[in-house]
């Protein structure tokens, strides 16, 4: 094997998927970095905003690609520069990771478990998923990696881990309340969601409660989110923020979307409102929910509106259930995970190139 394996990520991005694919692909290249390899990402143009705000550092291979065979051509050519692929894509399958990897070792990142995959390693981390979901989907040499112990959670939430279950330790009350529904935010569900919950905060006096609002510099619901901050003070914004951490641990309650940015709430113990925003979304959130680690809730269902209020009402009124969801969710994930998957491929890495 080269002393530095040089590793490609392909992953997708845009208003309808988001920004999780990229940033968990970014959280496990960064691991890779720390145990010696050098790593790129060759990603559609939707990726540019989420890569620019958080992996400005990370060596990119410009594609102008806008749709899935254009990404594939563009990986293809790229990858003949690397040693293995990583890919993150749902509407890649089995040819296209062939077409890209030519035979070098391929990590895919998925949570359906729904088309065939040419890959060496299977990482999934929804909580639900077992061995025989991939039967038939995958080569007979393929390893999986399964449960949200792989998760690719950023390291500086593993830091805080410590002192956020201390400060959850007596169900606080509810001072800070976090809305983190993807930097794209899709359809402007954070502009709506904003708009059930400041009715139900308290206006003013002691134990008021602050909302901190994460979303990205091109989020629909920005521009009047912006200007609804202006005039009203409970209502604190975070563009591109950089300091998810310190947010998620400073919080008392999150409604916060189904995906990777679970398994951070879950390593800060954090109780959430869960919101499935998208069809992948609803296995691993629906697993969550029956281990009483979150409150989920359709977004698409009919009556979303008066059950998020509900539920709501009762996260704020109900010490008891908090600390319930509190201590379930800090036993789902410890926040190590990226630095399992890279030991792990950076060994399948070496025996496939000494074989």
């Amino acid at each position: 094997m080269t002393p530095f394996p040089r590793i490609l990520f392909v992953a997708d991005a845009g208003p309808a998927v988001g920004g999780g694919h990229v940033m968990r692909g970014l959280t496990l290249a960064r691991a890779l970095e720390d145990a010696g390899a050098a790593c790129a990402f060759v990603a559609p143009p939707a990726a540019t905003a989420v890569l620019d705000a958080f992996g400005a550092d990370m060596t990119r291979v410009e594609a102008e690609a806008e749709t899935p065979a254009g990404l594939i051509a563009a990986a293809a050519r790229a990858a003949r520069d690397f040693d293995a692929v990583v890919v993150d894509h749902y509407g890649l399958s089995a040819p296209d990771h062939r077409a890209i990897a030519d035979g070098r070792p391929v990590l895919v990142i998925d949570d359906l478990a729904d088309r065939a995959l040419a890959a060496d390693l299977i990482l999934d981390s929804g909580p639900a998923r077992a061995a025989a979901d991939y039967d038939g989907l995958i080569p007979p040499h393929a390893e999986l990696l399964l449960g949200p112990s792989h998760a690719p959670v950023r390291p500086a939430f593993a830091a805080l881990r410590r002192e956020a279950l201390a400060r959850r330790a007596d169900a606080p009350p509810v001072r800070r309340v976090l809305v983190s529904l993807g930097l794209t935010d899709v359809g402007g569900i954070t502009g709506r969601v904003v708009d059930l919950i400041l009715p139900r905060l308290k206006p003013g006096g002691a134990g008021k409660a602050v909302l901190d609002v994460v979303l990205g510099s091109g989020a629909p619901s920005l521009p009047r989110l912006r200007a609804l901050a202006a005039r009203e003070p409970r209502l604190v914004l975070h563009v591109d923020s950089q300091n998810m951490p310190r947010l998620t641990l400073e919080a008392d309650l999150a409604v916060g979307a189904g995906g990777s940015s679970s398994w951070e709430r879950c390593v800060l113990a954090l109780p959430t409102l869960l919101l499935v925003l998208a069809a992948n979304q609803g296995e691993a959130s629906q697993a969550l929910a029956r281990a009483d680690a979150v409150l989920a809730l359709e977004v698409a269902e009919p009556g979303f509106e008066a059950a998020f209020a509900t539920e709501l009402s009762r996260l704020l009124a109900d010490p008891a259930l908090r600390d319930r969801l509190s201590a379930a969710s800090a036993a789902v994930c410890d926040g190590r995970g990226a630095a399992r998957v890279a030991a792990h491929f950076l060994d399948l890495i070496a025996r496939k190139q000494a074989g």
